[in-house]
């Protein structure tokens, strides 16, 4: 699997996001940015993000996925 092929799954289900996805083709890291995520507890966010790539984990592609998630006021933040 390939770090764009993961970005456009997560794009997909969070339209309003920006994604940045580095990875080795099982293990990916993600920095996704998002509107969607005000209020929310990370672990809520995180699901958020995983639900996006869900049959991929499920059918083992995509073996591990570690986050980061930030609304766009945390991004501005911290500078990123």
């Amino acid at each position: 699997m390939e770090t764009e092929t993961v970005a456009q799954l997560i794009r997909q289900g969070l339209p309003d996001a920006q994604v940045e996805v580095t990875g080795d083709g099982s293990h990916f890291d993600a920095l996704v940015v998002s509107p969607a995520f005000e209020g929310l507890t990370l672990i809520a966010r995180h699901r958020l993000v995983k639900e996006t790539v869900k049959a991929q984990i499920a059918s083992g592609e995509l073996h591990a996925l570690s986050l980061k998630t930030l609304t766009p006021s945390q991004r501005a933040e911290t500078g990123g």
